[in-house]
């Protein structure tokens, strides 16, 4: 299925629809303010495990991020976090970054294993945070990968439907998405230190 939103007004009649694949354990892929991303409702382990199957990953070792509607979810996901990281996450967020964070403990539930940290994003996207926001809880994410060898990723959403129509329950159209990832922040150390530079500058 493709569900095309309005970037900058998504219509509640299609957010609706996307959170019901959601709730029902559904695998969507959706915009956000970097690449296209692929991902599922945290708390189905399902369909949790159904993402890391399409994105070829042993779940015991993948590196999804939870998106979140904002930074009252942190406590959700995430142990005590310093003022500096709340600083800097408060400065950068909603934004195009990823703060790697400790993880508490329903992080291990979710992924069934010893997993000590998390990443965290809040994207600088309307539909993905309406979404979120609606579901009531985070949204799974890693990027869609594009096949070709000289493309890391797929910005065209129609060309996504028609390579994962038959994969996932929906593709998102909400525009054009970039090329370039989220900057990855790692702030579980004494200093935050970026392991990733992305598309955030800092």
């Amino acid at each position: 299925m493709l569900l095309k939103i309005h970037p900058e007004t998504p219509g509640q009649r299609q957010l609706q629809k996307a959170v019901e694949i959601l709730r029902d354990g559904g695998v969507i892929i959706f915009p956000t303010d970097t690449v296209y991303g692929l991902g599922c409702d945290v708390f189905n382990h399902k369909a949790v495990e159904r993402v890391a199957t399409i994105k070829g990953v042993n779940l015991s070792r993948a590196n999804f991020s939870f998106i979140c509607h904002n930074l009252s979810h942190l406590t959700d996901y995430a142990k005590h976090v310093n003022n500096l990281t709340f600083k800097l996450m408060k400065q950068y967020l909603p934004g195009p970054y990823t703060f790697i964070l400790d993880a508490n403990n329903n992080v291990p539930k979710i992924f069934r294993n010893k997993k000590k940290t998390i990443g965290i994003r809040i994207p600088d996207n309307n539909i993905i945070l309406a979404i979120v926001e609606e579901l009531g809880n985070a949204v799974l994410t890693t990027s869609i990968h594009d096949e070709d060898e000289v493309l890391d990723y797929t910005t065209d959403p129609e060309l996504i439907h028609d390579q994962y129509k038959n994969i996932v329950d929906a593709v998102i159209h909400g525009g054009y998405g970039h090329n370039v990832p989220s900057t990855v922040i790692d702030c579980t150390g004494s200093e935050p230190v970026i392991v990733r530079q992305g598309i955030g500058e800092v």
